[in-house]
């Protein structure tokens, strides 16, 4: 499989899979969020299944918990169904929104790991600002195997779109409460891959 360099910093970070949840974060390239990883272990886990579930963006709503809004981008330059461009928002309580343009890409295995990766895509430029704050930076990762899942993250707004006290919020609420949601959205992806 091709090395993404988000997906390296998670290798080089992943907890051990042991008898519970585990989370890790550390500091890259002086972003205003730290990166992030967690790993559930759970028997019984289908990574071709789960693999599906996150390439299913057509489908994130009423599954993956905050998405208000999440739609494939058709683009000849992409290889469905293992790359696929698409448009996200995401609506957190009480802070508003946040939207954005990502490509999530299916990369295969890795140490045993189905690892699926996405970054951002530039048309999140272009986005409206009045719809919800639009990402600076984001990127992430699903990882599979038979006994865990493993999400890992790191995204933040642009100031300019949010103001001081929200981009605060948005930035080190995001790094305080960061593994409690990715736990959360661990399991839900597990839900949703059993269903």
């Amino acid at each position: 499989m091709s090395h993404d360099p988000f997906v390296d910093r998670v290798f080089a970070n992943l907890p051990r899979v042991g008898g519970r949840f585990d989370f890790a974060s550390w500091r890259h390239a002086g972003r205003s969020t730290n990166e992030g990883v967690g790993v559930l272990p759970q028997a019984g886990i289908d990574p071709d299944a789960v693999a599906r579930c996150v390439m299913d963006v057509d489908h994130y709503k009423g599954n993956v918990d905050y998405v208000d809004e999440c739609r494939t981008i058709p683009d000849p330059a992409f290889d469905p169904p293992r790359t696929v461009r698409f448009y996200q928002r995401i609506k957190l309580p009480m802070l508003g929104s946040v939207h954005h343009e990502l490509v999530l890409r299916d990369l295969g295995e890795r140490d045993g790991w189905r690892v699926l990766a996405w970054d951002m895509h530039p048309g999140t430029d272009a986005l409206d600002s009045k719809r919800g704050a639009r990402s600076e930076y984001s990127v992430g990762a699903w990882l599979a195997r038979p006994d865990a899942v493993a999400y890992a993250l790191s995204s933040a707004p642009r100031k300019d779109d949010v103001g001081r006290l929200k981009f605060a919020a948005l930035t080190k609420g995001a790094d305080a409460g960061a593994a409690k949601v990715v736990q959360t959205n661990i399991e839900g992806m597990i839900r949703w891959s059993r269903r």
